[in-house]
């Protein structure tokens, strides 16, 4: 593994969330920490520490084929392994659904494993797009470092999101960061699932900002929707674009008026694929390996940040452009042959061996919270009026 990569994976708080937990932490294959430390840069952030920092928040913990936060798995299949979630309270019926089988809904694991024992990767990915199942294949094949050109000042321009969780919300909070001024849009009927999670977390990702609601089956607000999307600079969103239509908005036809557009999806704007943070990461190849040669999680949902970290990146490019984000993308292209490895212990503490020596593990890490985030809706009359949309 080179010196750099291995240097990035120790300082970047990944390595205490890697591996079982009853084992020593593991270096996850590739550049993602490299990769994400250069991206920062861009805004002034250690974007390397960025990849664990929720887990700082939550305390989460490295379990092994078991994600941080719980609710994906790594289980096996007839040829092979996948990564499946089980994160929406829809989804013991879907994944029943999936394997033909019903699940229980307080614990559908062994059953679940039980039944996808059998499946090929085929019939999984095939299925799991067809159902909405944020599960897929585990493949590693490396992909292309995405090309991010020459940077721009957003300061003072009009960022609205539609993003929701964590990579759509961390793009919006860099471009703040960068002098941007974001306003999130969420509908009565699907408001940020985040705003459940760690409030420290979603107050970092969202304090500045302007929150709007909006709901698009009613004509007055669809209206208003479009004209929000209208006087947008930069828009971000992480929807399928048939969803996205059916609110009135066209991606084109905004990037056509010098819009810049950010779609950040599991698989790419043509697929129908659905997939967070911790499945996409996994599906990709950016697992490590245990003393078995048996694959592991790496990290907290590590797609999340990464793909935020290059959306963000991209949006800073010239405007009038649509960026396709492909959260899988984005991730095999961070792997470059590099295997990862193994922390050992010295002294007190983990070391990472490098040719130029060992490195400490640092654990995961917090940036200060600047204030809390906007109630939903709190600023919808509002940024409405200073638009003049009624």
């Amino acid at each position: 593994m080179g010196t750099d990569a291995a240097a990035d994976w120790a300082a970047s708080g990944v390595v205490p969330l890697t591996g079982h937990a009853d084992g020593p932490p593991l270096v996850p294959p590739g550049r993602a920490a490299s990769v994400a430390a250069e991206l920062g840069s861009l805004f002034g952030v250690d974007g390397a520490a960025l990849l664990a920092e929720r887990a700082a928040f939550t305390g989460h913990r490295r379990a092994g084929r078991v994600s941080a936060g719980g609710s994906c798995r790594l289980v096996p299949i007839a040829d092979g392994w996948a990564a499946v979630s089980c994160a929406r309270p829809d989804d013991p019926a879907l994944l029943g659904a999936l394997v033909e089988h019903p699940l229980p809904d307080d614990d559908p694991w062994p059953l679940l494993t039980a039944a996808l024992a059998g499946m090929p990767a085929h019939d999984l990915a095939e299925r799991a797009e067809l159902l909405g199942v944020a599960g897929a294949p585990i493949r590693e094949a490396a992909g292309a470092v995405r090309s991010i050109g020459v940077p721009r000042s957003v300061a003072g321009l009009l960022v609205v999101s539609f993003g929701a969780l964590w990579a759509g919300p961390l793009c919006a909070h860099l471009l703040a960061r960068a002098g941007a001024r974001v306003v999130t849009v969420e509908t009565p009927s699907r408001p940020d699932g985040a705003r459940r999670g760690e409030p420290r977390f979603h107050a970092l990702l969202h304090a500045g900002e302007r929150s709007v609601v909006l709901d698009p089956s009613v004509s007055d607000a669809r209206r208003a929707l479009a004209a929000l999307v209208e006087a947008a600079d930069v828009v971000i969103e992480a929807s399928r674009p048939r969803a996205l239509r059916g609110f009135g908005l066209d991606a084109e036809a905004a990037v056509a008026r010098g819009t810049t557009w950010v779609s950040i999806t599991a698989a790419g704007r043509a697929s129908n694929r659905i997939g967070f943070g911790d499945d996409v990461a996994a599906a990709a190849g950016l697992v490590a390996r245990d003393a078995e040669g048996l694959p592991v999680f790496a990290g907290d949902a590590i797609a999340d940040p990464l793909t935020g970290l290059t959306a963000a990146a991209l949006a800073l490019t010239a405007p009038g452009a649509l960026h396709d984000v492909a959260m899988a993308e984005v991730v095999a292209g961070t792997l470059d042959g590099n295997t990862g490895g193994s922390a050992r212990r010295e002294g007190a503490g983990w070391v990472v061996d490098t040719s130029s020596g060992p490195v400490p593990v640092a654990a995961p890490r917090t940036r200060p919270v600047p204030g809390p985030a906007p109630a939903s809706g709190a600023d919808t009359a509002a940024v409405l009026a200073e638009l003049g949309i009624r």
